[in-house]
């Protein structure tokens, strides 16, 4: 039982080393051939959006929306694989020796 909990400890810390990395990481998705940009930390926060000066006029206003909401949603989905493949990378080798936490 001891050995389990400190496995859990080991875990635990590893995964906040792991959200530390994640912070420093950025990925990008991009929409209408790079018009919008939307980049987010490995942890899925938003840092910044590029949009081009011609999606700027009153009649791209909902072509703008729709790049916006695909350049955001790629951005998500880089993140969530990166976020997955870290937190698997370090928790191997920890749960198989945890039976019954999954």
């Amino acid at each position: 039982m001891l050995d389990m909990i400190q496995k859990l400890g080991e875990l635990k810390q590893k995964m906040e080393e792991s959200k530390q990395r994640l912070e420093a990481v950025t990925v990008s998705g991009s929409a209408g051939d790079g018009a919008v940009t939307v980049t987010l930390t490995g942890n899925k926060k938003f840092k910044s959006i590029f949009i081009e000066d011609a999606m700027c006029l009153p009649e791209r206003k909902e072509e703008l929306t729709d790049y916006i909401e695909i350049a955001f949603a790629k951005a998500l989905d880089a993140a969530q694989d990166i976020s997955d493949k870290e937190m698997m990378a370090q928790g191997q080798g920890l749960l198989p020796n945890l039976p019954g936490l999954f």
